[in-house]
């Protein structure tokens, strides 16, 4: 009987320890593919990428040896194929739902590739490729922790956007000199968020404020944190390009 059917010798479907151990290899590089995100305190996670890339495996084993008991020699030949077609275009509603737009900037984009890229992982392993799937988990790995440094080297745009965090006491108009300060340095604001934290501190006896400023500019935004972090009643300043945030 030719190979190709995948067939099994009784007629039933095929599974066995090779197709545990792919299964494993996809749950093994899928989980160290969300455990980068996990760190980096993204909405998916360890479980999200975990899930996404051993059930991209079992759709490929399931068509690969799940249909022997059905397939009739010269009469019903299937494609393996297919079902990785499928997972190719279904993942993209799971990174849909990623991708989020707040104050003109787009977030979530590199999530949703990951998360696209796991499932592609995933496949590969359940297909029988685990030397590829390694490969691109590696490859994962260079871009997510290289390619941002790379990056933060490259000259600025006076379009260039960041993201400058700070925390502060409620109620001393410490908004009103920290938008005077950052266009005072040459940064144009493109959105302000404000959120008040429930819990009021007991030792200083105020309720605290974090406020989130999007940034455009040429100048460092590193720097700018710097002169804001010395203004009376700032807690705590932290500044990140926006092509190091999870776009």
């Amino acid at each position: 009987m030719p190979s190709a059917l995948l067939v099994s010798t009784s007629g039933t479907n095929i599974e066995g320890w090779r197709q545990i151990g792919e299964l494993c290899l996809a749950v093994v590089l899928s989980a160290a593919i969300g455990l980068e995100r996990e760190v980096r305190h993204k909405d998916a996670g360890i479980r999200t990428h975990t899930l996404v890339g051993t059930g991209a495996a079992l759709f490929m084993l399931m068509s690969k040896y799940g249909f022997a008991d059905v397939i009739e020699p010269n009469r019903v030949v299937l494609d393996p194929s297919r079902v990785g077609a499928q997972i190719v275009s279904g993942i993209g509603f799971v990174g849909a739902g990623l991708i989020f737009v707040r104050g003109g900037s787009v977030r979530g984009l590199t999530t949703a590739a990951g998360v696209w890229m796991t499932a592609a992982v995933g496949a590969a392993a359940g297909a029988g490729l685990p030397v590829l799937a390694a490969v691109t988990t590696g490859i994962y790995f260079v871009v997510s922790y290289l390619f941002p440094v790379i990056s933060a080297h490259l000259p600025r745009s006076s379009t260039a956007s960041s993201i400058v965090r700070v925390r502060y006491p409620d109620g001393q108009g410490v908004l009103r000199e920290l938008l005077q300060l950052t266009t005072s340095r040459g940064f144009s604001l493109g959105g302000v968020t404000t959120e008040k934290a429930r819990i009021v501190n007991s030792d200083h006896g105020h309720r605290t404020v974090r406020v989130e400023l999007e940034v455009r500019g040429k100048p460092s935004v590193h720097e700018l944190a710097s002169a804001l972090s010395e203004i009376d009643g700032v807690e705590a300043v932290v500044a990140e390009d926006v092509n190091t945030v999870d776009r």
